[in-house]
């Protein structure tokens, strides 16, 4: 019972905290202590055995993910690269479709690999310039960025972002794991959810509401000049794709070469001189990134070693239903509390994968289940780029801005794991 409250209290501790805006790397620790000493653990030996081991397992299976991923979302931010599709992408729309133009030019970014917090950065200006030619609610800014995002771009087929490529390494499947469901399912989520925030804001339109500008804005023209023309600057994206699916390259090794071909296609526009430094920058973003994913995972591993997760992963594995089900359930909850898809994941993926596998779960459908699922409770209040998005690029107040992203990238996401388990449960023999 003691190691239960432990359990409890320490990630209830760590999901307040981290809400906070307490460092993670730090408050990981803590709670990993408290977990530890209701657990009847050695404190020493949890901290500097366990948690570390957590830790530098994580680092060291993903940290070239991490690291070729941020360098080649700094390439395609300081070429011009990310801002030239989100222009692409407007043009053929049309100003009328502004909030669907931000959604897919943020979607087209994070399933190419780009980090999501390049994503936000890059299209948060042309988002602000659209949403105030079209008198719109700059509080839904966030929610559209966020949805683009993190949502079926995130959790499709074939990307190369680490939320699909976690259960890679566990399962021994290949990214493109549940391709019909998935693709099935990112199409719905697409559709869903656009249709729901356009909603949103067509209500808060009617209800008065419209763009208001602050001094602090920065709204630039939707002009292109200087910047690599839209289908070229595609190329690095769609080439790293193509040789993470179709030639089977390591995920790293795919995501290193399109940025390689980007260099070269897009070399008129890459600021050589500046070129060591910004990759530099980026390298210290991708060590910051992994770390705090790492105090996450660190906790995870003490909280696998006390009694009381026994009993709670025995509780999620005799949910009724189909065995999916529990699997989705335990994720989900998981990067719920750490605040963390991956973080969530990299506790989660290797504890749950051989439980379902060994209840006959098919490898290719508990990847994607497991990759979908993640997504939901991730985005509480206290996910780093939810917070980030809404404070720190758009700033808006939670209060303002957070309504919207829980609708489209919580509740959507879990709406949306079940039906995949349904595709899965009905039609199992799906490729």
């Amino acid at each position: 019972m003691l190691s239960i409250l432990g359990l409890f209290l320490g990630l209830g501790l760590l999901a307040f905290l981290i809400m906070r805006g307490y460092h993670i790397i730090i408050i990981a620790i803590l709670c990993s202590a408290i977990v530890a000493i209701t657990g009847q653990l050695n404190l020493y030996n949890a901290i500097t055995d366990t948690y570390m081991a957590g830790f530098v397992s994580f680092f060291k299976s993903y940290f070239p993910l991490f690291l070729v991923g941020t360098i080649f979302g700094k390439f395609m931010e300081e070429t011009g690269a990310a801002a030239s599709i989100a222009h692409l992408i407007v043009s053929k729309l049309g100003k009328d479709k502004a909030v669907l133009a931000v959604t897919l030019a943020c979607g087209i970014l994070a399933y190419g690999g780009v980090s999501v917090f390049v994503v936000g950065f890059t299209v948060y200006p042309i988002a602000l310039m659209l949403f105030k030619e079209a008198n719109l609610p700059r509080r839904f800014i966030p929610g559209t960025i966020i949805f683009g995002s993190i949502t079926f771009a995130m959790t499709c087929p074939g990307t190369p972002q680490i939320h699909n490529i976690i259960p890679v390494k566990f399962l021994n499947t290949t990214p493109m794991a549940g391709t019909t469901v998935g693709f099935i399912t990112a199409v719905i989520m697409l559709v869903i959810g656009q249709i729901w925030l356009e909603k949103m804001i067509k209500t808060a339109v009617n209800n008065g509401e419209h763009f208001v500008s602050r001094d602090t804005d920065n709204i630039k023209s939707n002009e292109d000049k200087g910047l690599p023309p839209g289908l070229l600057a595609l190329l690095p994206l769609i080439s790293s794709i193509i040789l993470l699916n179709a030639f089977n390259f390591k995920v790293e090794v795919a995501v290193l070469c399109g940025n390689i071909i980007g260099i070269i296609i897009l070399n008129k526009y890459v600021e050589w001189k500046k070129l060591c430094d910004d990759f530099g920058k980026a390298s210290v973003s991708a060590v910051n990134a992994i770390a705090n994913t790492c105090a996450v995972v660190g906790f995870g591993s003490v909280v696998k070693a006390v009694p009381a997760f026994t009993i709670l992963v025995d509780a999620i594995v005799k949910i009724p239903g189909p065995p999916l089900v529990g699997a989705a359930i335990g994720v989900c909850l998981i990067a719920g509390i750490t605040g963390s898809a991956s973080g969530g994941m990299g506790i989660a993926v290797p504890l749950l994968s051989p439980i379902f596998l060994a209840k006959g779960v098919a490898p290719d459908a508990l990847h994607r289940i497991l990759a979908i699922a993640a997504g939901g409770l991730d985005s509480l209040p206290h996910n780093g780029y939810v917070v980030t998005t809404l404070n720190g690029i758009c700033g808006e107040s939670h209060k303002d801005g957070y309504g919207p992203v829980f609708w489209l990238t919580v509740v959507l996401p879990i709406i949306a794991t079940g039906f995949a388990i349904l595709l899965f449960t009905l039609f199992p023999n799906l490729p």
